[in-house]
């Protein structure tokens, strides 16, 4: 395995993206086959990242929850295909009389058909949140199952779930059930808790063209979707659950394996599980994966079952390229090159009409942006104040570049976009 040349990738990384630290942990069949870090967990003090440093690791937490699930699925305390008001029977959204349509393996896959929503983090108990959620109308982006829209305001009532059924918390449960008998002795949900331990990120967000520490978030009822803080090491005896070689694992392998199973197609390589991505056929293998972000936080993780591997990239900075860094580092172990991508867009030539259809302002009330605009018929767009190029792949595709990351356009009657989809989420039209 040459990691001479994904070390020198992931520093060239770093220094373009201006990322203070980054770990990297790789396992084959339950035994270590690489842990470094890179960089520093803190600029002030310039200490150095380590195997064992903490991190947020964001939304790797769903699949954390999705694993908690299935174990009750197993036990057979309830079924994904159980809808959620059979649990939740307090969970009555307004001016939507088919309640019963909105079922378990919908929020775990983000296809109950709701629009992402305004995050509201200051809400900390599971009966705050469902009266949230039943005090309005909701915009909605179609029928439960016919669109995947990430929404994190329904992927959190699944701990309000396992609550009901076990009866514990749902932070304690996850602990008691995964995490400790894991031996996970350095992760934790617990903000103040973090203070316990020594060899912590702290968290940075770029501004103005800099690195600037932030705090981390407070999450409230979010953290059912991306509260854990932990370390690559510890991530990767979680992985071990996926790939077979624990003595007793935690959820058989009939209902791990359901978590990966393709649910919505999200690009013309990779499906959409229950909180985990799926890349099959990749050079005869399947990746199986979850990235996480939030501030001060970039995250990747997954495995690749038909070889034992288990791989997880952590940085202590949010908007950067941990997805592309855990790929090399995949590749470098599956001895493939390193820059081969997950899936490769064709080259397109949208017609004058084809573009001017999907011009105009995408949102949605989580606060995501998207303009789409003509400059000397070149498409761009503009996210979060940054400005791309686009290349199309096809008639309703385009392509960021040089990120080459997929904008998909959904066209209605009157041949006009009315919504797109990026990075799992469906942004709206506004004007």
């Amino acid at each position: 395995m040459q990691w001479e040349q994904f070390e020198k990738f992931i520093v060239e990384v770093m220094e373009k993206e201006q990322i203070p630290g980054v770990a990297v942990a790789l396992s084959k069949n339950g035994q270590s086959i690489y842990e470094r870090g890179f960089g520093t967990r803190n600029f002030e003090t310039n200490e150095p990242v380590t195997p064992e440093t903490i991190f947020g690791i964001a939304s790797i937490t769903k699949s954390f929850t999705a694993l908690a699930i299935m174990k009750l699925a197993e036990e057979g305390r309830l079924q994904v295909e159980d809808a959620v008001i059979e649990h939740l029977p307090e969970f009555q959204l307004v001016d939507y009389a088919d309640m019963e349509d909105i079922k378990i393996r919908h929020l775990l896959s983000h296809t109950t058909g709701l629009a992402t929503m305004e995050r509201k983090e200051q809400l900390t108990k599971f009966d705050e949140h469902l009266h949230y959620l039943n005090e309005k109308a909701w915009s909605w982006v179609g029928k439960p199952g016919e669109y995947m829209c990430y929404n994190n305001d329904m992927f959190l009532l699944l701990g309000a779930i396992i609550e009901k059924i076990t009866g514990e918390n749902y932070q304690a449960y996850i602990n008691n059930q995964i995490i400790n008998p894991l031996q996970m002795t350095r992760t934790t949900y617990n903000l103040l808790g973090l203070q316990s331990f020594e060899n912590v990120t702290t968290p940075y967000v770029l501004e103005d063209g800099k690195p600037v520490a932030c705090p981390w978030p407070t999450l409230g009822n979010y953290a059912v979707g991306g509260g854990i803080r932990s370390t690559v090491v510890d991530l990767l005896k979680y992985g071990n659950i996926y790939v077979d070689v624990l003595e007793r694992n935690i959820v058989s392998r009939a209902y791990t394996s359901q978590m990966a199973q393709p649910v919505h197609q999200t690009n013309d390589k990779s499906f959409y599980g229950f909180a985990l991505q799926t890349t099959p056929n990749y050079s005869a293998v399947t990746l199986v994966e979850h990235g996480g972000g939030q501030p001060g936080v970039s995250s990747n993780f997954g495995f690749i079952p038909e070889k034992g591997i288990v791989a997880v990239v952590l940085a202590n900075m949010s908007g950067v390229s941990a997805d592309a860094i855990w790929l090399a580092a995949v590749n470098t172990a599956l001895g493939i090159p390193i820059d081969q991508k997950r899936n490769t867009e064709p080259e397109f030539e949208m017609t004058k009409e084809q573009k001017q259809r999907v011009l105009g302002t995408y949102i949605s009330a989580e606060g995501s942006q998207v303009d789409i605009s003509l400059e000397d018929q070149t498409v761009m767009a503009t996210i979060d104040n940054k400005t791309y190029t686009l290349r199309a792949s096809n008639e309703t595709t385009l392509i960021i570049m040089p990120l080459e990351k997929p904008i998909r356009f959904f066209i209605d009657e009157k041949n006009e976009a009315w919504a797109l989809f990026i990075g799992l989420r469906m942004l709206v039209k506004s004007r």
